[in-house]
């Protein structure tokens, strides 16, 4: 079938918004008289969500009795500041707009709540751009279930087999599978070192955004 829209996962796939998960640990270690860590150290750990950045931040475990209050601290802080570091990934922009170019629609498909994911596509003038933006609000299983890339492609009022679903994590990938979607995984987003985007059984694997334009227009074309 034609290729008619694009969707995005959001974190690590759209924007890099590391900075802003940094931030907020390196604000709490301070608040704390605790050096700062190595901003890698906490951007290895986005993909595991504020669970594993707050335990890796404060080298504790998510049974720590100081846990929950940690976790509640660190997400009342990123509400705050989950718009204010975060970008585009290099090469994204323009991806984008040779997307809209095409005449083809786009959107994000993510496990970020609303809350935050709203007003980052807000502050980075991609709202009134996306075609639809699904957050686990939306719906009652969250990535791996398909339930999400399903629904986005309802209100797009497509046939999942005209889309393709871009994804930084092995869930990202079984969800579009199981949707029907084409998918892409990327090596640039949050990947645990641990862990080889080839063995997730995407249709394609990239090293870089710029790679993402150069399949689009072989998409286009029907190659």
């Amino acid at each position: 079938m034609r290729l008619r829209a694009i969707l995005f996962d959001m974190d690590g796939t759209l924007v890099d918004s590391a900075p802003d998960f940094i931030a907020v640990c390196q604000a709490m270690r301070a608040a704390r008289d605790l050096p700062p860590l190595a901003p890698q150290q906490i951007r290895a750990q986005v993909s595991g969500g504020a669970r594993a950045m707050v335990c890796s931040s404060f080298d504790i475990a998510a049974e720590h009795p100081d846990f929950p209050a940690l976790r509640d601290e660190f997400l009342a802080r990123y509400q705050a500041h989950c718009a204010v570091l975060t970008r585009p990934f290099e090469g994204i922009p323009e991806l984008l707009d040779a997307i809209e170019h095409a005449r083809l629609r786009w959107g994000v498909a993510t496990n970020k709540p609303l809350c935050y994911a709203e007003p980052i596509m807000q502050r980075l003038a991609l709202a009134e751009r996306a075609a639809v933006l699904v957050c686990p609000e939306h719906v009652a299983r969250s990535k791996p279930d398909p339930e999400m890339i399903l629904l986005a492609c309802e209100r797009l009022e497509l046939d999942p087999r005209q889309v393709i679903y871009i994804g930084d994590d092995a869930r990202d990938i079984e969800a579009g599978r199981a949707a029907g979607t084409r998918t892409v995984a990327v090596r640039y987003g949050y990947i645990h070192p641990d862990d080889n985007p080839a063995h997730w059984g995407a249709d394609r694997v990239v090293e870089h955004p710029c790679e993402l334009r150069e399949l689009l227009d072989r998409a286009l074309c029907g190659c």
